[in-house]
């Protein structure tokens, strides 16, 4: 089964680049299933309903987020009716939506998900680590085949979950920093693991803001407000591939396409 991740999408410049490119990858790749991270995907930072109907009609599968998932009011309605929309499982209880569950491939094969929040230097949520070993363990009722969204700040806490996941997990792909890492590979038990997946969006920028925009945040440390940048639009993430029967990574190769 061969599955594309695809890393933060950023505002409408990030949705162009879904639109245009993931329909040949799909061909391209073969592709089973594609998850792709939309939190940053209405205007920046939030998804709604309108946004999230343009990433699925592109050939999107399912949605993951994280921080920024409450950003836009809308959400708090359109998660408890879109399931193919997640939120991060560490989010106390009594939070809407959910943050794992198995969905299915055009073909009928079953993915188990997982969506999660790092806690270093971000929000305090429940324990990351915990909930997805409990969430995985629950999924693996259902499908050997589960992918991870690490959706953190610190690359220690990725990689540190991706050594306690490891071979509990088919694969683990870290979010939110927006910029690929080149530390891709699978670890010794057969999860297929990478740090951080990338961002898709304009890359001229400051991870997906006007550069002026941030110099000048940094210069007077004065607020100002950060607009999406819109040149150089590029798609970044890693497609993995795993065989089936026994839930392992046979290979995990990072991607980037320019439009």
């Amino acid at each position: 089964m061969k599955i594309l991740f695809i890393g933060d999408v950023v505002g409408q410049p990030g949705r162009e680049a879904i639109n245009k490119l993931l329909p040949g990858l799909k061909k391209e790749y073969a592709l089973d299933f594609t998850i792709v991270n939309a939190e940053n995907a209405a205007g920046g930072s939030g998804i709604t309903s309108k946004v999230a109907k343009e990433l699925f009609a592109s050939g999107a599968d399912l949605l993951t987020s994280g921080d920024h998932i409450w950003k836009k009011s809308e959400i708090f309605e359109l998660i408890n009716m879109e399931e193919r929309i997640l939120r991060p499982i560490n989010y106390p209880s009594g939070a809407p939506g959910k943050g794992s569950a198995v969905f299915k491939t055009a073909a009928g094969k079953k993915i188990g998900v997982i969506n999660v929040n790092g806690r270093v230097f971000m929000e305090a949520l429940e324990c990351p680590f915990r909930l997805s070993l409990k969430a995985a363990e629950e999924l693996a009722k259902e499908t050997k085949v589960i992918i991870v969204d690490i959706h953190a700040e610190a690359t220690s806490e990725k990689v540190a979950l991706g050594w306690y996941l490891d071979g509990k997990v088919s694969a683990i792909f870290g979010t939110h920093t927006h910029i690929q890492t080149a530390d891709d590979k699978i670890l010794p038990r057969g999860t297929a693991y990478i740090t951080d997946v990338g961002m898709t969006g304009p890359y001229d920028s400051v991870i997906g803001r006007r550069v002026e925009d941030v110099l000048t945040r940094f210069l007077s440390s004065i607020p100002v407000k950060f607009q999406v940048a819109d040149s150089n639009i590029q798609l970044h993430g890693a497609i993995v591939e795993i065989d089936e029967s026994s839930g392992k990574a046979l290979s995990i190769e990072r991607l980037q396409r320019k439009i």
